[in-house]
């Protein structure tokens, strides 16, 4: 019953949308019928005279010109390339026991079942209709009565692609799987409706429509046009807005009343999982990740290391007494042929649309394996951090502390650091009062705080610094950075789409429009100061005590002294940092058997 209501629902709202369609043809062609019955009456003898042929001239020029622009602005919206969303697509040859599940599923529902799959590097499933002509040639559909080899000629609906999360193949079982796409293909029955597709269809080109009007790149003449036609179809979609949001609420009450009968019991658990594949893949995605993106390096196994982020996380949280038992059920990306070419390239896209970059790997955008980790991008990114620190410190007229006994006794020393920030007779003087606002945009992929990272209370930025030493640094730390990024930010020629990228996302990588969805916004001074100076502790004790770079699958990289993880150096940075004591860390040191003194490789 719940599900006819919703149907219902959805498809009375898909008639008011057409109804907004029928009303915008019979306002553009309101003008044409007052030119014919002015034509008409003169050919009649009724309507005689200086005055009723003026008006004929007059409605019938306004009629041609309202009927050309009608045609301009339907075409436009009929022609223009409704947005798609970037995918890696999966053929069937791929994954042909994925297929098998989704047509089984079709089967279960009674529904038709989606022309294609293809994955996201994201937490959620949708389908997505991509039977626009720009987005390829259509499925040819064979003609049972004239035989094998003859096809149908005449416009049939095309079943919309089932776009699936990839973080769920990994994470999730078979059965899980299915629980959680029963209720996305039943979404398949509501778009095979007549009504409902053409309302689609319209406000697509309409929402297409306004898209092609705000491109700026025109002559004058045509962007005048492109204007007027942005006007229109604004104004259609404002009068389309709240009834299609009405039905795609219908479809989707519909679809999950239909799928209620699908694997009730166990969809309740796969909901579950689904928030936990969430949380470790945000984490993973913003720890672990992005560093390595800074440092023009992709992990080539996201997926992968998402499984491992929510065992870590289920072992940390004592989630884990039924498992154990779960994870002796069948995951659901053995459903691939190669699950680690298919990792490969939703990693690829999952680094273009959070943080941008080529399309394709090269020198400096190279990937990385789970067990090069460490090396390549923990112990690069914090030798990479403590330089920017020293040069820095070089270009603010801090002088070096040498150590006699040391082979290099010019060279970059923890010990230099700590004694400027303590004021510790460098010569140099404080100039910032305060610590500053963040320094200009460098990329809006930084990292959120974590357990190595200093988080300021809302408002906190614009208080009295304690330590002008540091507040100084922190402002030059932002603002070479900001030049090392702006420097880098060299936009990537256009190139064919990256191998498994679906051929529909090509016109997003040329747009330039890359990063989609920056993770988080920049860091402030205090942040980057903060980073630095355990980069620089960090670098301190691998090269004096034999420390080691680690990855943590919740926090990203860490100190490992012994094999073990280093977890209490945040508060010892921070208090060097804002109030200018270094008495705890140097007391962490000695316990350490880290000596400042002592130059540290930065290369």
């Amino acid at each position: 019953m719940g599900m006819e209501a919703g149907a219902q629902a959805a498809r009375a709202r898909a008639l008011a949308v057409l109804r907004i369609r029928g009303r915008a043809l019979a306002v553009a062609l309101l003008p044409a019928a007052a030119a014919v019955i002015l034509l008409a009456g003169d050919s009649t003898g009724h309507l005689v005279g200086p005055g009723w042929d003026a008006a004929r001239w007059t409605v019938s020029v306004f009629a041609i010109l309202v009927l050309l622009a009608a045609g301009v602005v339907a075409l436009v919206v009929a022609r223009a390339r409704p947005a798609v969303s970037p995918t890696v697509a999966i053929s069937e040859s791929a994954a042909p026991d994925l297929y098998r599940l989704v047509r089984d599923l079709a089967d279960r529902l009674d529904v038709p079942a989606p022309s294609a799959i293809a994955l996201t590097p994201d937490c959620d499933s949708w389908l997505e209709d991509r039977a626009h002509p720009a987005h390829g040639p259509p499925v040819p559909r064979q003609d049972e009565i004239a035989g094998p080899g003859r096809h149908l000629h005449r416009r049939t609906p095309t079943a919309p692609v089932l776009v699936i999360g990839s973080p769920f193949l990994w994470w999730m079982r078979v059965g899980e799987l299915r629980a959680v796409l029963a209720p996305v293909v039943a979404g398949t029955g509501p778009s095979a409706h007549p009504d409902i597709a053409a309302a689609r269809r319209f406000v697509r080109g309409l929402d297409a429509a306004v898209a092609v009007s705000a491109d700026r790149g025109r002559c004058p003449g045509v962007r005048l046009a492109c204007k007027g036609i942005g006007r229109v179809a604004r104004l259609l979609l404002r009068g389309c807005q709240v009834h299609a949001v009405e039905m795609e609420r219908g479809v989707a009450a519909a679809a999950a009343e239909r799928a209620q009968a699908v694997d009730y019991g166990l969809r309740i658990v796969a909901q579950e999982q689904v928030g936990l594949a969430y949380a470790g893949w945000d984490r993973l995605l913003t720890r672990v990740a992005l560093p390595a993106w800074r440092m023009g390096r992709w992990p080539s196994r996201l997926d992968a290391g998402v499984v491992a982020a929510l065992t870590e996380l289920s072992r940390r949280d004592r989630l884990a007494e039924g498992f154990a038992s779960r994870l002796g059920e069948r995951p659901a990306c053995d459903l691939l042929e190669e699950p680690g070419l298919v990792d490969e390239a939703t990693s690829l896209l999952a680094a273009r649309l959070f943080h941008g970059g080529p399309p394709e790997p090269g020198p400096d955008w190279s990937p990385v394996g789970w067990q090069e980790y460490p090396e390549e991008v923990v112990d690069r990114k914090w030798r990479s951090d403590a330089a920017r620190l020293h040069r820095v410190l070089d270009a603010l007229g801090v002088r070096r502390i040498p150590d006699p006994t040391a082979p290099a006794a010019d060279g970059p020393t923890l010990a230099r650091v700590l004694n400027h920030l303590t004021g510790g007779g460098d010569g140099t003087a404080p100039t910032a009062p305060t610590w500053g606002t963040p320094p200009p945009p460098h990329g809006a992929d930084a990292p959120p705080p974590s357990a190595d990272t200093f988080t300021p209370a809302d408002g906190e930025e614009d208080l009295p610094a304690p330590n002008p030493r540091s507040a100084a640094l922190a402002a030059r730390l932002g603002a070479e950075l900001a030049r090392e990024e702006s420097e880098a930010a060299i936009p990537a020629p256009a190139g064919p789409p990256a191998p498994g990228q679906a051929p529909d996302t090509a016109a997003l990588w040329d747009g330039g429009i890359l990063p989609l969805f920056p993770l988080q916004p920049p860091r402030t001074d205090r942040e980057l100061l903060t980073d630095h100076v355990t980069a620089m502790v960090c670098c301190a004790a691998m090269d004096t005590v034999g420390a080691t770079p680690g990855l943590d699958w919740l926090d990203g990289p860490t100190l490992l002294v012994d094999g073990e993880r280093v977890s209490d150096l945040t508060p010892h940075v921070l208090s060097l940092v804002e109030d200018g004591d270094a008495a705890p860390l140097r007391g962490w040191l000695v316990e350490l058997g880290i000596r400042p003194e002592k130059p540290v490789r930065l290369g």
